[in-house]
């Protein structure tokens, strides 16, 4: 049995992806997280064997959940299920212990597909994304998104920027000061080159670093 934990802040996103585990043999969600600090919590304490993980939610988010998870329990294995489909998301997660990758365009034959490769120790990239992350490594053509020049940190107060926290939230949910949290964030308005968090946003919104939710 394939133990997995939905991780996504749309409920109804959870809700689809149950209901497509629950019909295959072999599958079984155990669990469902809207923040990335409940899923930190619940791998902690229930060890999944596969964790679908969304990117962009509240709280510290997917990247700093990930990283979190591999650090805690390095058996449970995490694919990335995200609009974030642009390099560098693919190109960072796999760097910080991810086993998978997949757009939120995926059909459901290719999401148990990558679920069972992972649960079977391979990695699994979605083959659009593998491309493009070889095509920028042959070419060398990594200027073409301006967010590539961001590190690991920078990318991560940039999703919860664009969700609309503020420094200190950000803070409070990254154990930093938030003198801390705004030198990243200013450092992040040199490299993008940048006037404030609306224009960043609408940078990230141009180049699909981050999806338009009009949910919340």
């Amino acid at each position: 049995m394939i133990n997995v934990l939905l991780v996504d802040d749309h409920e109804l996103v959870r809700t689809g992806i149950r209901r497509i585990l629950d019909d295959i043999r072999g599958f079984k969600v155990i669990g469902e997280a809207k923040t990335g600090e409940e899923a930190v919590q619940f791998c902690r304490q229930h060890a999944p064997n596969i964790v679908l993980m969304d990117m962009n939610m509240p709280g510290m988010g997917g990247l700093e959940a990930t990283k979190k998870i591999c650090r805690y329990c390095p058996d449970v294995k995490i694919i990335v299920l995200t609009v974030n489909c642009e390099d560098p998301f693919p190109s960072k997660v796999m760097q910080i212990g991810a086993h998978g990758f997949l757009t939120k365009g995926a059909g459901s034959d290719e999401m148990v597909r990558a679920i069972r490769c992972v649960h079977a120790g391979q990695r699994y990239i979605a083959p659009e994304i593998a491309q493009q992350i070889a095509l920028a490594q042959v070419t060398g053509r990594t200027d073409e998104n301006p967010f590539q020049s961001l590190s690991e940190r920078e990318l991560q107060i940039m999703l919860m920027i664009t969700k609309g926290e503020k420094a200190q939230d950000i803070a409070e949910r990254l154990n930093l000061s938030s003198k801390t949290v705004n030198s990243y964030r200013y450092r992040m308005f040199e490299k993008l080159n940048v006037g404030g968090d609306v224009e960043l946003t609408h940078l990230a919104i141009r180049h699909k670093m981050i999806d338009i939710d009009v949910s919340h």
